[in-house]
């Protein structure tokens, strides 16, 4: 099984990468299964029905319109997100839907009646995952023409329902050149090659591209993340979705700029940039998974933190390209081992599995740019989930908002502080990453399910909605 860095950093949409972003890429993916087949002319109608924590906060997650837009052809990387809610308007008051609009325009319009064609399980669960999504498509008889079932299972990741049995993630056979799946080969193989662990995780990337695009792509992601902490600082108001949540970002950004001395607020400076990369999350604006959309503001928030506050981390132009390639690098060898050996997904294990993972991608990748050695870069990986272990997933009104947005900016606080106190070590430690990574995913298995993005138990229900 071969993961990129570019599965867990990739270029989506608010407010969830598990709810939002996984469900458009199985609806498109379904809707371009039909046209391959060339069934697109025989369908009359489409189903989708959505199942365990997909249908228990869906609507609050936006699933219901990201598979809208799915069908219409729109993928999560580059669907306008000023677009979403006319064409969500359009849909709406035609009741029609343009199968596959981006290549076939209206071709393969059909009729659309949400309360019939979309369905969300409240309580019932698909097996496998708790995100479950089942798509129907009928013919003018009411006669099923294709029917398939997707998991949408952390992080954008989707797994096709044949093959869920055997996998939870996307199958890749790529011949990787130094092959790890946990903290001890992974560390193994730095000593053997005398590698950081960027460079190793580099040396597998080129499996699949060269060094020049590899660098190219990752500053590319790095550029997103810098718009969306600049959107998120710039917009004011309240965040969608019943709730009111009043966007917090830009009035601390412009009190903290008042006070000047900017190293003296380095950590309400960290806090900023991860809370406003969240309310644009929240606000269904363009983000990067990281590994999660609940997660996304933490590693932004560090490399920002790197640039402003790390001698030789960057200058007034930004954070230096090459330690911003090999943060996400060593961040993204860190995120592939939670996702093989446990999920990054909060409706499976909890909170924990998101934020726990991006604030130990995040010490990780901190510590290796300020020179940290492989031992030092897997403990403060370590440190960084430790401290985050039995954390559940309760939103408030199944919005990506409370406590979501608050826990990214203490999250970021947290992975600085463990890079930190790892530096000041030598590597050695009693609790290895292997061993909290098993403990997450055991923890999350002993979890009740209404603390796993069900908005059925914790601040989700003490917490009265006004």
């Amino acid at each position: 099984m071969a993961i990129s860095v570019f599965d867990l950093f990739s270029i989506g949409i608010g407010p969830s990468s598990s709810h939002t972003v996984g469900p458009m890429r199985a609806a498109h993916m379904f809707v371009k299964r039909l046209d391959r087949e060339g069934l697109l002319p025989a369908v009359a109608r489409i189903q989708a029905e959505l199942y365990g924590s997909l249908g228990a906060t869906g609507h609050g997650h936006g699933t219901p319109k990201a598979v809208l837009l799915g069908l219409e052809g729109h993928r999560p990387a580059d669907v306008d997100v000023r677009g979403v809610e006319p064409d969500l308007a359009r849909i709406r008051e035609a009741g029609r839907l343009r199968l596959l609009s981006t290549e076939h325009g209206d071709a393969y319009a059909i009729g659309f009646d949400q309360d019939r064609d979309l369905v969300l399980h409240r309580r019932k669960a698909l097996p496998y995952h708790p995100n479950g999504l089942r798509l129907t498509a009928f013919d003018d008889r009411g006669e099923p023409v294709e029917a398939k079932t997707y998991y949408s299972v952390g992080g954008g990741f989707v797994v096709d329902g044949d093959a869920a049995g055997a996998d939870r993630v996307v199958p890749d056979d790529t011949a990787l050149r130094y092959p790890f799946r946990t903290g001890a080969e992974l560390l193994r193989l730095t000593e053997t090659t005398g590698y950081s662990m960027s460079r190793l995780m580099l040396e597998n990337e080129l499996a699949w591209r060269g060094e020049d695009e590899v660098r190219a792509k990752l500053l590319e992601i790095w550029q997103v993340m810098r718009q969306c902490v600049a959107a998120g600082i710039a917009a004011e108001g309240v965040l969608p979705g019943g709730l009111r949540v009043r966007r917090r970002a830009p009035a601390l950004a412009r009190a903290l700029r008042a006070e000047g001395r900017r190293e003296l607020h380095a950590g309400e400076w960290l806090t900023l940039w991860a809370m406003a990369v969240n309310e644009e999350n929240a606000a269904g604006g363009r983000v990067v998974t990281a590994p999660t959309n609940g997660a996304a503001g933490i590693i932004p928030a560090v490399l920002h933190y790197f640039a402003e506050f790390v001698p030789g981390g960057g200058d007034a132009h930004g954070a230096d390209e090459d330690g911003v390639v090999r943060f996400l690098l060593a961040a993204g060898a860190v995120g592939m081992l939670f996702k093989e050996n446990a999920s990054i997904s909060g409706a499976e294990v909890g909170c924990q599995g998101e934020v726990g993972s991006a604030c130990a991608m995040a010490a990780a990748g901190l510590a290796e740019v300020m020179g940290g050695t492989p031992a030092q870069v897997e403990n403060a990986a370590e440190i960084g989930m430790e401290h985050n272990l039995g954390l559940t997933c309760d939103p408030v009104g199944g919005l990506v908002q409370i406590p979501c947005i608050e826990r990214n900016g203490m999250a970021a606080v947290k992975a600085v502080t463990a890079a930190r106190m790892a530096l000041r070590g030598d590597g050695r430690h009693h609790v290895s990453l292997d061993k909290v990574i098993k403990t997450m995913k055991e923890t999350g298995r002993d979890m009740s399910v209404k603390y796993k993005e069900t908005a059925r138990g914790g601040l989700a229900v003490n917490v009265i909605e006004c």
